[in-house]
């Protein structure tokens, strides 16, 4: 197979610096830049609706919670582990698209729900299916066999960085 950037960087550090061990920069180094490169590809196609990836993202929520698409605030700030404050710019342009409406919770007043307008529903779908399309061409590089050993093994890796003490981090 083919060398890339990555295998440079490790190959550097593996000159300048005998004792260190590199090997992790071959994945989270490869993992950071196709993140990049997909999330960057997948947000010129959400432009596509007007909206951006952290728009996309609360649209997507509200869709994939079934009908009637309604969620209070908090419950999506936490689903999309976003504080009050970024939740509350995302949905103010949202609802100035008519892509989503906040109304009093019927069960308590004091309490609001975000609800998907029916053309956010359509742009919840039609760029949910765009932005797939893109992973996909990406993916179709791998054989399905390797897709979903791929799968596997970054559920893994996901579970045990989870694991993983906050204060252990650094």
């Amino acid at each position: 197979m083919a060398t890339d950037d990555v295998d440079l960087i490790v190959e550097q550090w593996r000159r300048e610096r005998a004792g260190m061990r590199p090997e992790p920069m071959a994945v989270f180094g490869r993992i950071y830049r196709l993140a990049r490169l997909v999330g960057d590809r997948q947000e010129k196609v959400y432009a596509g609706w007007g909206i951006g990836r952290g728009e996309f993202d609360v649209l997507a929520a509200l869709r994939r919670s079934g009908a009637p698409y309604t969620l209070a605030p908090k419950a999506l700030a936490a689903a999309l582990m976003l504080t009050s404050g970024g939740m509350t710019g995302r949905l103010d342009r949202l609802e100035r698209a008519g892509l989503v409406r906040r109304a009093p919770d019927p069960a308590d007043r004091r309490a609001l729900r975000v609800s998907l307008t029916d053309a956010g529903r359509r742009v919840a779908e039609e760029s949910a299916e765009a932005g797939l399309e893109v992973q996909r061409r990406i993916l179709d590089a791998l054989p399905a066999a390797d897709r979903d050993r791929l799968a596997d093994l970054l559920r893994a890796l996901l579970a045990a960085a989870e694991a993983e003490p906050p204060d252990r981090a650094g």
